[in-house]
């Protein structure tokens, strides 16, 4: 076993060599199914590809390195004709390309593009660079490296730091295909969640007795707490944890996923912008919400982006508020009775009717966005009806108290 250690900010990773038993596949395989050459010690030339253990950890909007090294049992080789190729895995034989180099030639391809680089520190890196974090680079990659007619390959787990949360629109529970969960998330500022973000949400607690879509397929859903109506007392069922009063994650495995509707769980990660409380004069119906966010220079919150808020920025609010897809909510960190039980999350009031008249709405505000109403003051129409108001001059609006 060859050890060694990667700089990876301000942070170390060891970083260790992959076994040497790996597997051949026909050269017709399909598009995904990797050849990858037996190496063997002793081996003249041959390439051995180092990759680190476990994985490493972003967020969004952040700068993570993929580390990556190779090295050659004889020294006969050089690196100038050295292969580097990037790819992510989206399916278990399927991959999409994410960088390749060749020499001093490089092209990062999709999304990747002016995001990711190689690290070039000194012979035998192959480590990737990728700046600005999204939602969707969750997941593994593979380096491989090639020279002539040898390549090894590695792979690397990029996770993110972020918050899973249950989801379902309007219509009612279990109404969502999986494509359709896919899209729910994204709407709402986030992703599908994987297995193991799900897993790791049941640890810290979360407990939802409604199975929901997971972006490998599979349908499950979280029980800290264990009951009848939830899969039982004894934990059958659940997937990689204890049974009795330890709950578990309960697994109805893979779905056919046009034709059978649950909710979502989905998964997002912090907030390059801010999420805030806005107390309209006077209480506000959806529409009139939306138009006082946009006079702070804001939207509307998404679900994802309260969530976020709440695990991610400690937001603490007693009060509903309006949310982007018409959901009433608000978030508890610190929870107390009287503001919907003893247990931190985010409440929810459901769906009210678009016309009723609520006393708030969380808004989003984008990096960089200006303010235009510093120090609590909004715009509205004095002695109009205020927030409330309907579709009125701009020019005729005075500054409010908000």
């Amino acid at each position: 076993m060859v050890c060694a250690r990667a700089a990876l900010g301000p942070g170390t990773l060891w970083v260790a060599a992959w076994g040497l038993l790996l597997l051949t596949v026909p050269a017709g395989a399909q598009r995904g199914r990797k050849k990858v050459v037996h190496v063997l010690e002793g081996e003249s030339g041959s390439v051995v590809v180092q990759t680190a253990p476990g994985q490493v950890v972003s967020h969004r909007g952040g700068t993570i390195v993929l580390p990556c090294r190779y090295h050659y049992e004889a020294a006969a080789h050089g690196h100038d004709s050295v292969r580097l190729k990037w790819t992510k895995v989206v399916d278990p034989l399927a991959f999409a390309d994410v960088f390749v180099a060749l020499g001093p030639q490089q092209r990062a391809f999709g999304s990747y593009r002016g995001r990711a680089e190689l690290q070039n520190d000194g012979p035998g890196d192959a480590s990737l660079v990728l700046r600005n974090v999204t939602l969707q680079d969750y997941g593994r990659y593979e380096c491989e490296v090639t020279n002539e007619l040898e390549d090894d390959a590695g792979m690397v787990k990029l996770d993110l730091e972020g918050v899973v949360f249950p989801y379902h629109p309007r219509g009612g529970r279990y109404k969502l295909s999986f494509a359709e969960a896919q899209r729910a998330c994204a709407e709402q500022d986030g992703i599908l969640a994987s297995a193991e973000q799900l897993h790791a949400a049941w640890r810290d607690g979360l407990d939802w007795c409604n199975a929901g879509w997971l972006r490998d397929g599979s349908v499950q859903y979280p029980v800290s707490q264990p009951r009848e109506p939830c899969g039982g007392l004894a934990g059958a069922g659940s997937a990689g944890a204890a049974g009795g009063a330890n709950g578990g994650v309960r697994n109805y495995g893979y779905r056919h996923n046009a034709d059978e509707r649950y909710d979502a769980f989905c998964f997002t990660s912090n907030l390059p912008g801010r999420v805030f409380f806005l107390k309209p004069l006077r209480p506000v119906p959806f529409a009139g919400a939306a138009r006082a966010c946009a006079a702070r220079g804001a939207a509307v919150a998404k679900v994802g982006q309260l969530f976020a808020a709440w695990k991610l920025q400690l937001l603490d609010r007693c009060t509903a508020g309006w949310l982007a897809d018409g959901s009433a909510r608000y978030p508890i960190v610190n929870p107390r009775a009287r503001c919907g039980g003893l247990r931190p999350g985010v409440r929810s009031l459901g769906f009210p009717d678009a016309s009723r008249r609520l006393f708030g709405v969380y808004c989003y505000r984008a990096p960089g966005a200006p303010d235009p109403a510093p120090g609590g003051w909004g715009w509205g129409w004095a002695g109009g009806g205020g927030w409330a108001g309907g579709a009125r001059d701009p020019a005729a609006w005075t500054p409010l108290r908000v």
